[in-house]
């Protein structure tokens, strides 16, 4: 664990300011920040201080940071709405005995919701960015990952043998695809290009880790708590056939016992925090411009005050990005994948000093670094599972990040 804080300034000033247009143009390209659905959200950038966590430990290490730093700060709130005042952005890892978590204060946020828009200052005033929209690479060459397509449906075989021989219902596989870009790519075009496609997900960027989730893991507003649990995926098609992909969707077994542990797992961990909890027996689709997925929306009422980093700490993993039960799925996962997934599939948002805040898991994602670029995807797999249908299921997952990165 490596803790690296400095003090921020006492004054914390948020002021409401006029619309800015898309909040993704404001950003500078170093140290980008960001947290943004159908064009409301929060960016961020600048860093005033920063907390690099791991061990089992880590969401009650960055909680008491955070509050440590909340303590220390002197408020001017003009706005009132949650994600005004103070702000820390976070990307967890996937799992914490491997690899680190990481939370940032940023020096400057843009926000807007619900038709205002507000800037929060960390110690003085500063002017917006003017708006940016830059190109993206000129060239872009593909190498795989850890596995190549044949050794990771090797993988989701071997998973399958284990499932049927009764070891565990569902584990998780993911799979990285490498990419170098000329030049290094501007993270702030990846994460237009992602918007602009997704506008039903939410796009983040924490660290070098972006991308378009479509998976809320938790969002808190006062007492209200809210998740969407997406697991059972299908290629969308054109027309006819999109609408008999979706209705193959809806009917499939294996989908479907894929859904169930997923909401099972959600459900589960936040009842004993709420004193009213809705999850859906039968799932919608929903419906993104590659892909459509099984989802329910899972939503409650805290019966105490219980911050979202709390719930975001009882919540992860679930069987939506790990497995069932999630102990054996989380061991089997590296031996499987030989690599370590770091941030990817790990909770990714934002917490407000009230305790409120949105958290997705990060998903339809890449970790940026310069020229090099490590993309993400990863299929639920059940007894039922194939193997070239799971890569199949990946290659369209991994459409969203490589049509970003190629302008598409």
């Amino acid at each position: 664990m490596s803790l690296a804080v400095s003090s921020p300034p006492t004054a914390v000033r948020s002021v409401p300011v006029a619309d800015p247009g898309e909040l993704l143009t404001r950003l500078p390209r170093e140290r980008a920040l960001a947290w943004v659905r159908g064009g409301d959200g929060l960016v961020g950038w600048g860093e005033l201080a920063r907390v690099e966590v791991g061990g089992a430990d880590a969401f009650s290490v960055a909680a008491s940071w955070w509050d440590e730093q909340c303590s220390s700060m002197v408020v001017d709130d003009a706005v009132g709405l949650a994600g005004s005042g103070p702000v820390c952005f976070g990307s967890a890892a996937f799992d914490r005995r491997t690899a680190g978590s990481v939370f940032v204060i940023p020096r400057v946020v843009l926000g807007r919701r619900g038709g205002r828009s507000w800037l929060t200052t960390f110690g003085s005033d500063r002017d917006l960015p003017a708006p940016a929209r830059p190109a993206g690479p000129d060239a872009v060459a593909y190498a795989d990952g850890a596995l190549s397509q044949a050794e990771w449906c090797a993988a989701v075989a071997a998973a399958v043998e284990r499932i049927r021989a009764g070891e565990l219902d569902k584990v998780v596989l993911a799979r990285d695809l490498l990419a170098r870009t000329e030049p290094a790519v501007d993270p702030r075009f990846l994460l237009q290009r992602l918007a602009g496609r997704y506008p039903e997900c939410w796009t983040f960027a924490v660290d070098g880790l972006l991308g378009s989730t479509p998976e809320l893991l938790v969002s808190r507003r006062g007492r209200q708590v809210t998740s969407r649990v997406l697991a059972g995926t299908v290629r969308r098609g054109r027309d006819a056939e999109d609408e008999r992909l979706v209705a193959e969707l809806l009917a499939s077994h294996k989908d479907q016992e894929e859904h169930r542990y997923a909401v099972r797992s959600v459900a589960d961990a936040l009842t004993p925090y709420c004193r009213e909890l809705d999850a859906p027996d039968t799932p919608e689709v929903l419906r993104l411009a590659t892909v459509a997925h099984l989802a329910t929306v899972v939503s409650g009422r805290l019966g105490t005050d219980t911050a979202v980093l709390s719930l975001v700490e009882a919540l992860h993993p679930t069987a939506a990005v790990c497995g069932t039960p999630t102990g054996i799925a989380l061991d089997l996962i590296p031996d499987l994948e030989r690599m370590d997934r770091g941030r990817y599939a790990g909770p990714v948002g934002w917490m407000d000093s009230a305790g409120d805040g949105d958290w997705g898991i990060a998903l339809r994602c890449a970790a940026v670094d310069g020229e090099r670029v490590r993309l993400f995807a990863g299929c639920g797999i059940v007894a039922g599972s194939d193997p070239e249908d799971e890569l199949a299921e990946s290659h369209a997952k991994l459409v969203t990040i490589r049509d970003a990165l190629e302008g598409l």
